[in-house]
């Protein structure tokens, strides 16, 4: 367990990219060498492993070099152990530890040990030294330093003691929340190796001047220092162009840095305008890369895309245009094969499937994995990403204030979720909580704290939170502290009432926040108790009735129907062991459709009639978009005809372009094939990447 796997290292969105050049030593003397790339090194695969219900191993010395190999087992990290059948309900500590090799080299280099989350505590030691601890925070990245510590040229011993029991003074709060507590290093770690000054992180600002053609490109950029003596040098950056790897922008002017032995500063660089810049959409997910470089020494690249997101006169305007968005929630980890250590390519099926049901908007209940939001990135699918704050439970006990555990807790977890993620395109809004009672004093406060943090970190980004108290007395929820309305509803479901009680209630929401756009950001059927047995047809009939009330309200910006798939949970009513789930979606926790997913689908879709008409070889195709609930533009949109013929075989494809349709308009397309015996023809209405929006079918 002592081999590293190496790789050239990047990543979108603000998190660590490495590319890295020699140390620079006294470094003014080094100022002028070469950027050279450098790897970072992963240490996934083989672990040992083994559980704590006592709580001895410290004690014990697991922690040290030397512990003898008895009573541990092999685990391939990214690990849980929540779906092995002998241990579903095991919540408390247990132990990882491998082996790994530091080369002589690297003692003139600074090392540091990235975890992309471990669940929900650890404690990390290198050759028997505590380098760490990451408390109470199981779905944000964390790193040490940890070159003091090891041994070059020699094997070193990594020991991580993890803990996931059940916690009434962190987020989520005890037992209050619905998903799958999943206990382990669930998501990748890796050695990152840079040069004793180094970039640590940058925060990109993106912001297009739409009437003007224009964009303003900055950034904002820590260097640390880790060396022994002082620095003097030059940060600068450049912008390229990801799809064609072409500078976008030159090199603006550098700014000097000067840091003392062992100190970091934060070094905001001057802006540059990019002209005719490529904007970001969910149809148009187009990228750029930010290469920050110090003079002779480190450069880190960061992904980015230029998009703006505005409300005004209470809806939301994407790049100008005035937009309704819709989408479908996953709720991560549910698959019962993975759980939480859920693999890159599972993250990839399960995003396609939703770009699929024409999902362009979603949200998630905690900090997702960095392959989600890459993902979200270069597919286009916007997002919003939580605190895990659920459930009023999370309060109790509490009076006007909030606990100090609880209060300090969020807002650590908020700003490794921002410190991370902020630079995502895909990031439509950070969430700060879920259904927390609103309208109690302490939920109130801790909601209003959390927005106030959200808009020192990140200004320019929208914030909300998802709420289901706006029921009775709207006006005195925490919703009108945030940027616009999330209401989460189960009318028909969770709770009694009918679509007319829904669009009263609606009514009664939007007179209280008028200039709020209002999203309703959970609405579904689950089958979660005995008088709601599982039967698609009632989530097809509340998909239909309550989506036609939706979009009769103009000011209703935004839905997003919950949910994708069952998902697993600890407080789950069907299912035994890992199985252990909620019936909520429109395909089970293996992925498999329901017949509500080709409902979803339909609805979710921007096109509201395709209609295919005429003869053989001739076909009249009539297309009209939604004037509701999704409503945005379509831009390079195409027709795709395949033709079967004899023996159900594909004999001939045509691809007709679509011309650009706003919300509500139509038009007509003439669609001709050469093959004269046609059994029947596949139509889809094709989004520029791709993806079907929408399928007909025509028999002669």
């Amino acid at each position: 367990m002592s081999m590293l796997s190496r790789r050239r290292f990047f990543t979108t969105g603000g998190a660590v990219g490495l590319l890295a050049g020699r140390a620079p030593g006294a470094i003014p003397e080094s100022a002028t060498a070469p950027h050279a790339p450098q790897e970072c090194f992963s240490l996934d695969g083989l672990w040992r492993f083994r559980f704590d219900p006592e709580g001895k191993g410290e004690q014990a010395g697991w922690a040290l070099p030397d512990t003898a190999a008895a009573g541990w087992r092999e685990v391939s990290v990214p690990h849980t152990w929540q779906v092995e059948a002998a241990n579903v309900g095991y919540r408390g500590l247990a132990w990882y530890r491998r082996t790994f090799e530091s080369p002589p080299s690297w003692s003139e280099r600074a090392v540091r040990l990235e975890f992309e989350a471990v669940f929900h505590s650890a404690t990390v030691w290198v050759n028997g030294k505590e380098a760490g601890r990451h408390i109470g925070k199981g779905y944000t990245a964390f790193t040490f330093d940890i070159g003091s510590l090891l041994r070059y040229g020699a094997p070193n011993s990594l020991v991580v003691k993890v803990d996931n029991a059940f916690n009434e003074s962190m987020l989520p709060r005890g037992r209050s929340s619905d998903w799958a507590h999943d206990g382990g290093i669930y998501r990748s770690t890796q050695l990152l190796v840079t040069p004793k000054v180094f970039i640590e992180r940058v925060a990109v600002e993106a912001h297009p001047d739409i009437a003007a053609g224009t964009a303003s490109i900055g950034a904002t950029v820590v260097v640390r220092n880790t060396s022994e003596r002082p620095w003097e040098g030059t940060v600068g950056y450049r912008v390229i162009d990801e799809a064609t790897g072409n500078a976008a922008l030159g090199s603006p002017e550098a700014a000097t840095v000067r840091l003392g032995a062992g100190e970091s500063k934060t070094v905001a660089l001057r802006a540059a305008t990019l002209h005719e810049p490529r904007l970001w959409h969910f149809d148009h997910p187009n990228l750029y890369q930010l290469r920050t470089e110090l003079a002779g020494g480190h450069a880190l690249d960061t992904t980015f895309g230029i998009r703006q997101i505005e409300i005004r006169d209470g809806a939301f305007y994407f790049n100008g245009e005035k937009v309704r968005l819709m989408g479908v929630e996953r709720m991560a980890g549910s698959n019962p094969e993975f759980g939480m250590a859920e693999p890159a390519d599972w993250i990839a099926h399960d995003h396609a499937d939703m770009k699929n049901l024409n999902c362009v908007y979603t949200r998630v209940h905690w900090p997702q994995d960095r392959a989600v939001l890459d993902w979200c990135d270069r597919h286009g699918m916007l997002i919003q990403t939580e605190v895990p704050t659920w459930g009023s439970a999370t309060f109790a006990g509490m009076t006007a204030e909030p606990s100090a555990d609880i209060m300090n807790n969020g807002l650590e977890q908020l700003g490794e979720m921002i410190g991370r993620d902020r630079n995502h395109p895909c990031i439509f809004s950070w969430g700060v909580c879920n259904e927390i009672g609103g309208q109690n004093p302490p939920a109130y406060a801790f909601a209003r704290r959390m927005y106030q943090e959200s808009k020192k970190l990140d200004p320019a980004r929208l914030v909300a939170y998802a709420s289901n108290s706006l029921f009775t007395t709207p006006g005195k929820d925490v919703t009108g502290v945030m940027d616009y309305v999330m209401c989460n509803e189960y009318i028909g479901s969770w709770s009694p009432g009918t679509v007319e009680d829904l669009g009263k209630i609606l009514d009664e929401i939007h007179r209280a926040f008028p200039d709020k756009p209002v999203v309703i950001s959970e609405y579904g059927y689950c089958a979660c108790t005995p008088d709601r047995p599982e039967g698609d047809g009632a989530r097809i009939a509340v998909l239909r009735g309550q989506d036609a009330v939706f979009r009769q309200r103009d000011w209703v910006a935004g839905l997003i129907f919950f949910c994708y798939n069952d998902y697993r949970t600890h407080v789950g009513d069907r299912g035994r062991g890992a199985l252990q789930q909620r019936v909520h979606g429109v395909v089970d926790v293996y992925g498999a459709p329901k017949s509500s997913y080709e409902e979803l689908r339909s609805e979710s879709s921007p096109i509201e009639r395709f209609e295919v008409a005429g003869k053989a070889g001739e076909l009249k195709v009539r297309l009209q978009t939604r004037g509701g609930v999704p409503a945005y533009t379509l831009r390079g949109y195409r027709l795709r005809t395949v033709v079967y013929g004899f023996g159900q075989i594909p004999v001939e494809r045509v691809e007709t372009r679509l011309p650009d349709l706003g919300p509500g308009e139509q038009t007509s397309v003439m669609v001709g094939f050469a093959e004269r015996n046609p059994v029947w023809a596949k139509l889809d209405v094709l989004r520029p990447a791709g993806e079907s929006a929408l399928t007909a079918v025509w028999k002669p």
